[in-house]
């Protein structure tokens, strides 16, 4: 990439041949890379990261022709929960690495110890605070999990460490990068170099409550991010606001969803807080299939300003993380979340909606 010439050299990927192409305005949008274990071993055959509908559909592969009947998923972060899930359902035994003490790392560990209650639950081994040091091969092929407090013999493992920006393009150009070597930009998506743009995975954004950069790596933000650089790319004008990190997942029966901060990062954000954390259920009590949501939401101390939230439950319980998603964006207290007009049925949910009783402990605990 020659920035000065307004040039990149692009190799065809069938034939390797390589030309130069000009251009008037360049967006990056090279994504993120899968972070890999620099272990001994980690070249062995059966050993598989999700980052594409192209590995994905590689692990199917290997599920259906080899009949693995021993997993083993280093990572309890979302791949490695959804994965624990799909392999249980294939019928194979399943064991789950987390070199941390517990799973889900974006939620509190209270709040992670209901997912690894469900983990257990469906059959996983879970085995919290091992970190790999390597994998035993045979024949070129992953036999088993090496970490520093045993061996856990594998047919297939898989890898949930996470991703990284892939940013060493714009790097090797000279294109400044940020937090975690994400590719620094502004509201509008325009790197510090003149007619550059980037968005998606590699770049860094703007967190609304921390008011700090931050790299999330999530297809809804780098979707959004993507149309805003097009509409500035072709004329127009659009700004990118930023983000709050708001995710959702699951383990079988169990939802679970966050948004905004969690108490570590406020924590290290020197602040002061309370938590507020409630039982309720997903449905009014009387009402068939009406299951257990626990709410925690996170406020400001003294001005009660909404810094985050977290929900874990049964159907119908993540989806209302995007009415705290919602109440952060718009910069609300606590105080100004208790009288939101929610909608209410029996079938969808108790009179007072699970996160305003949340809220309404937060309001009393201030």
């Amino acid at each position: 990439m020659d920035l000065k010439a307004r040039r990149v050299l692009v190799r065809k990927l069938d034939d390797a041949t390589e030309s130069r192409e000009a251009f008037d305005h360049l967006l990056i949008a090279t994504g993120a890379l899968p972070i890999r274990a620099n272990v001994p071993g980690a070249d062995a055959r059966g050993i598989y990261g999700l980052s594409s509908l192209e590995t994905g559909l590689a692990v199917r592969k290997a599920v259906d022709e080899e009949k693995p009947s021993r997993a083993v998923i280093v990572g309890g972060g979302y791949i490695g929960l959804e994965m624990a899930e799909a392999l249980v359902l294939r019928g194979l035994k399943v064991s789950l690495v987390e070199r941390a003490d517990q799973v889900m790392g974006t939620l509190d560990p209270d709040m992670g110890e209901l997912v690894s209650r469900a983990l257990m639950k469906i059959g996983v081994n879970l085995y919290r605070g091992e970190a790999l040091t390597g994998f035993e091969k045979e024949s070129g092929k992953v036999r088993a999990v090496v970490t520093d407090k045993q061996t856990l013999p594998a047919d297939i493992v898989i890898m949930g460490l996470g991703v990284r920006p892939n940013s060493a393009l714009a790097e090797s150009a000279g294109i400044p990068l940020g937090v975690r070597g994400s590719i620094k930009v502004n509201e509008r998506m325009q790197t510090p170099v003149d007619a550059v743009w980037a968005a998606g995975d590699c770049v860094e954004s703007y967190h609304i409550v921390s008011r700090k950069p931050v790299n999330i790596a999530l297809g809804t933000h780098a979707n959004k991010q993507g149309r805003v650089a097009g509409v500035n790319l072709g004329g127009g004008y659009a700004t990118f606001p930023g983000v709050v990190g708001t995710a959702v997942s699951k383990v079988c029966a169990l939802e679970v969803a966050r948004t905004g901060l969690q108490e570590r990062e406020i924590k290290e954000l020197g602040l002061e807080y309370i938590a507020a954390k409630i039982e309720s259920s997903t449905r009014a009590w009387y009402y068939p299939n009406a299951g257990r949501i626990t709410v925690k939401i996170l406020a400001e101390k003294g001005c009660g300003r909404l810094l985050g939230g977290q929900i874990v439950g049964i159907e119908g319980a993540a989806k209302r993380i995007d009415v705290i998603a919602t109440a952060l964006h718009a910069g609300f207290t606590v105080r100004d979340m208790i009288h939101l007009d929610l909608s209410y049925a029996p079938p969808f949910s108790p009179v007072w909606d699970p996160v305003l009783l949340a809220a309404r402990k937060a309001v009393e605990m201030l």
